[in-house]
């Protein structure tokens, strides 16, 4: 195989169509845009989600929820998922994300430690924040909970 015998796939490329160019070619006169309205004028047609006057369905739908500015999200981990560690391990964000415990939030405020699951391990365990049952079974097993601004 040479870089100048290598070609698109056959039929993944369309030539363009030719407009105006008789009426033998099928796309004569009017271009297939058809006879007069809307449609077939320079820049024709309505803007997506146009309903041609009637009340649109975005706006139909009533409103829900909001959004709130000063909220935080945090990168959750139970305890359950840190129980396979080796004693003596130091988790704190970094190493959450970098072995694949729990996956990054967008405007993440740092890791938030939650006490799902059993841990019978000694670690050191640092996070912005703890739930009450995580802290005491962290220090339950021997272990340390640190909390630490992101």
């Amino acid at each position: 195989m040479r870089i100048d015998t290598i070609s698109p796939a056959e039929g993944s490329r369309t030539p363009a169509k030719r407009l105006g160019r008789g009426i033998g070619s099928g796309l004569g006169k009017t271009s297939g845009k058809g006879h007069k309205g809307q449609w077939a004028r320079s820049g024709g047609g309505v803007r997506p989600g146009f309903e041609g006057g009637q009340m649109p369905l975005a706006r139909r739908i009533p409103k829900r929820g909001f959004h709130n500015k000063f909220g935080k999200d945090y990168v959750i981990v139970n305890l359950g998922d840190l129980a396979d560690l080796p004693a003596g391990t130091v988790v704190d964000y970094g190493f959450v994300l970098e072995n694949g415990l729990a996956k990054e939030v967008k405007n993440n405020a740092g890791l938030k430690v939650l006490g799902a699951g059993e841990l019978n391990v000694k670690l050191t365990v640092r996070a912005a924040k703890f739930s009450a049952t995580a802290k005491e079974a962290i220090e339950k097993a021997g272990g340390t909970a640190e909390v630490v601004n992101a």
